[in-house]
Parts: structure tokens; C-alpha cells; sequence
């Protein structure tokens, strides 16, 4: 069996450290989840960040994370004795059983970390939402049906929020994506910004830059605010988490915004502080 995989996903115990390690946001918004959901929620996002993780590494080739990802999809699916083999598929495959989650959106998700294996520019900003649906609308739509909901309106919010947050994730991240030889901001919206890729790969940062910038953060607030309207009152406690989410990357757009943009030298994030008192009003605002 896949070492690498071996290796990361032997019991529930590596799945939550895989959880903790991953410093994420989401992490974060785990705090709000009673201990069975919490478990089952902690998971799902290890088997998100595992494929992540086998997109992203520098030391296996293309054709070998082709392989890897190929094998997830059968492990999702398979009841065989060689998949039982990593724990984290059959824990997976419980949870599938359990939620009757959808396969085929696990193989959303598969199929968007498979995105960056050949794509690394988009030409429209339809062709990115297409990413941006797999690797975080996806998630959102898993993640509800774990979370619990009873109003089928829940399923837009989480699409939209997912769209909002990667939308933030990108806008954050241009500088560090360039390392890696990927840009997400849109072709068209250089184009209509008059900013050039050699510029964009020359770090300059001018008033054009600014406004590329200012136009994806109007984008990004446009799904925050079409997911707020979307998410059903009767759902509001059960959604806490991905409020908490929510919360914590307005913050980030709203730093960031303040600040110009100064992606090129700056690494953007909330102090602990400052995590700590959106996860506090979150979870006061639904007592």
C-alpha cells in the first residue's frame, strides 16, 4: 500500500493530528461540534487535506500523484481487503455509510486537487469557479451533511460560502501561489486591469494591482453576502461552524482590504486574539 498514505492515516488518533498540524481555520471552527460530530468532521477534513497533500508534494511526479488520487477514488468505493489497508478509507467509507454522503462529491473533491496537476492558469473567471466548487463548495456540501441540517436551502449556503472563502484564499495567497508557477486570478480581469502577468510575476505592486485586487475582494464579499442570505434561520445553530469560518476569513478580506494588498510581502492572517473573539461572538450569537 501507498506508503505515504500508510504513513499519514493509521488510526483516528493521526487523523485528528493531521487536523491540528494542518493549522487551519477549519480546525478551529471544530470547537463548536459536540464529541461524535467533532470526530466525524476531524475525518472527513483529514482525507481532505491527505489528497491535498499528494497534489501538492514536491517529491512524487505528476504520473505518481495521478496514481495516488486514482486509488482514493477506488478506496472510497471499495470494500476489498487492500483498501481496508488504510484506515482512514474505511473510516471514510463509515462515514459515508453514516451520513449517506454523496461519493460522487468525495470525487469532486479529488477531481479539484487533480486540477492543479495541469492547470495552472485560468482564462475566465467561469473556468475558475469550476475549481473553486470542487476544492471548497465540495467541502461545504460534505461538511453540511455532517453538521446536520433540516432546511435543503443550507446546501446554497454552503456553496456559496465555499466560493467566498476561496475567493479570500486566492486573493491571499497570489504571492506564494506564483512560487509554485500557479495563477488563479482570472486572465480577463488582468486584462480588464490593464496589469500584465510579467508584471504580476515581477511582484510590482502598483495603483492597477491594487484595483485587480480590490475588483476579487467586490467578488469575494458578493459570495459572503449571497451565502449569509441563503443560510435558513432554523439552521443557524447547526451551521455555527461554518459561521465561525465565515467570520474569520471577513476578517481577512477586511485586513487585507485595509491594507492595499500587500500580498507580495505580507503574510496575512488573524492574530489568536483575534480568531478567539469570532469564534466567542459566533458562538454566544447562537446560545
Amino acid at each position: 500500500m501507498d506508503p505515504l498514505l500508510s504513513a499519514a492515516v493509521k488510526t483516528h488518533v493521526n487523523a485528528a493530528k493531521i487536523t491540528r498540524q494542518s493549522k487551519s481555520n477549519l480546525a478551529l471552527a471544530f470547537i463548536s461540534l459536540g464529541r461524535e460530530r467533532k470526530r466525524d468532521i476531524t475525518i472527513f477534513y483529514a482525507f481532505c487535506r491527505v489528497i491535498d497533500d499528494i497534489a501538492d508534494s514536491s517529491e512524487i511526479s505528476v504520473a505518481e500523484k495521478r496514481v495516488r488520487l486514482e486509488a482514493w477514488r477506488k478506496m472510497l468505493r471499495a470494500a476489498d481487503a487492500d483498501a481496508d489497508e488504510v484506515p482512514l478509507a474505511h473510516d471514510v467509507r463509515s462515514l459515508i455509510d453514516k451520513y449517506s454522503l454523496s461519493i460522487a462529491m468525495l470525487e469532486e473533491i479529488i477531481a479539484g486537487v487533480e486540477m492543479d496537476l495541469s492547470i495552472s492558469r485560468y482564462a475566465t473567471f467561469e473556468e475558475l469557479r469550476v475549481y473553486c466548487y470542487r476544492v471548497a463548495s465540495a467541502v461545504g456540501l460534505v461538511s453540511i451533511e455532517i453538521f446536520g441540517y433540516r432546511n435543503p436551502r443550507c446546501k446554497e449556503y454552503a456553496l456559496e460560502l465555499g466560493l467566498a472563502l476561496q475567493m479570500t484564499n486566492i486573493i491571499r495567497d497570489v504571492g506564494k501561489d506564483l512560487l509554485d508557477g500557479r495563477v488563479y486570478l482570472p486572465q480577463e480581469d488582468l486584462t480588464r486591469f490593464n496589469y500584465s502577468e510579467t508584471e504580476l510575476q515581477d511582484r510590482q505592486y502598483n495603483e492597477r494591482f491594487v484595483r485587480l485586487m480590490e475588483f476579487e475582494a467586490i467578488r469575494a464579499r458578493e459570495f459572503f453576502s449571497l451565502a449569509a442570505a441563503a443560510l435558513p434561520s432554523e439552521d443557524r445553530r447547526a451551521m455555527v461552524p461554518a459561521q465561525i469560518m465565515s467570520s474569520i476569513y471577513r476578517g481577512l478580506l477586511r485586513q487585507m482590504e485595509l491594507d492595499k494588498f500587500r500580498v507580495f510581502e505580507k503574510e496575512y492572517r488573524l492574530s489568536k486574539m483575534e480568531k478567539v473573539g469570532q469564534i466567542a461572538a459566533q458562538l454566544l450569537k447562537n446560545l
